[in-house]
């Protein structure tokens, strides 16, 4: 009989038995969604009021906020809760809608760093035709269909998973509901379809980041070749936190899903939930507001 029909919850991994530590964790894990919320909140306030961000470029940077809350959302506030109450259970539907959600946001945002690098090389690389190209209509177009297919990877990516059989009890590995620690807990008869869904959306991502780096190799091209010193600045000043983030996000999300998993709790498996899950949207408004003049200077205005 699957046990799939009997589970109603799942056991997250803590933190620490320690009701001191737990309370610790609580405190560190509220600061930092404060931050994630407020650097994340200002980004999408300031390029809503200033008419001079409204370009293509600060308006896929308010959706790529926008995402950075969603998913940081999805984890964070129930893993303070679980401290705060003492408790490492998430229900069954819980468990299903924070790995949808979470799934959802994450997919968006690869597909976002894409076209946001592909916009960055319309600029660059052919600024005469920068507002055909990428004019309101083709932004609008751009950002739905990175929506809407980041809504079917999940949907198939989760649907996939809770079909599976769970006969490995209801402890997952992590401070969230995460794939690869559900697929500790199902049965080898039922794994291998998932196994395909994985391998297809590894793919996915991997086309995603050879597109930006595809891009990249263009920009860098153009931008070398550029005689202004203060032109090629400029064009660095843009590319550069776009860069920075797309590595951020790949490196750190690719190695915790490459990964081998342990049968075991591992300490470096929680390291990387958090360094995947809460880093990422901590630091994205940081860096894209760190050497952006357009940013801050707006974002001046708004504090006067």
């Amino acid at each position: 009989m699957s046990n799939r029909t009997t589970l109603t919850e799942f056991l997250l991994l803590g933190f620490s038995e320690v009701w001191e530590l737990q309370i610790f964790h609580f405190a560190m894990f509220v600061a930092i969604y404060l931050v994630a919320l407020m650097g994340n909140l200002l980004i999408i306030t300031v390029v809503n009021i200033d008419h001079h961000l409204h370009t293509p470029m600060y308006f896929f940077l308010m959706n790529l906020s926008i995402l950075d809350l969603g998913s940081i959302s999805v984890t964070v506030p129930k893993s303070m809760a679980n401290s705060l109450l003492n408790t490492r259970s998430i229900s069954y539907a819980g468990c299903i809608a924070q790995i949808f959600f979470f799934l959802l946001f994450i997919a968006a945002e690869f597909a976002f760093l894409t076209i946001m690098a592909y916009d960055r090389y319309v600029a660059i690389c052919k600024p005469l035709h920068y507002e055909t190209i990428m004019n309101r209509r083709a932004c609008v177009q751009m950002a739905a269909s990175a929506w809407i297919s980041a809504i079917l990877c999940s949907a198939l990516h989760t649907g996939n998973t809770f079909k599976l059989t769970f006969c490995g009890g209801n402890a997952v590995d992590q401070f969230f509901c995460e794939i690869p620690q559900l697929l500790k807990l199902a049965c080898s008869d039922s794994y291998h379809s998932e196994v395909g869904v994985i391998i297809f959306y590894a793919c996915l991502i991997t086309s995603c980041f050879v597109l930006i780096m595809m891009s990249y190799v263009q920009i860098f091209t153009t931008v070398l070749s550029i005689p202004s010193k203060q032109g090629r600045h400029k064009a660095f000043s843009t590319c550069l936190p776009h860069l920075a983030v797309v590595f951020l996000v790949v490196c750190t999300g690719g190695f915790a899903y490459l990964k081998p998993t342990s049968r075991s709790p591992s300490g470096l498996d929680l390291m990387l939930g958090v360094f995947y899950s809460v880093v990422p949207p901590v630091m994205n408004p940081v860096i894209y507001s760190m050497r952006n003049k357009e940013i801050k200077g707006a974002l001046r205005k708004l504090t006067r």
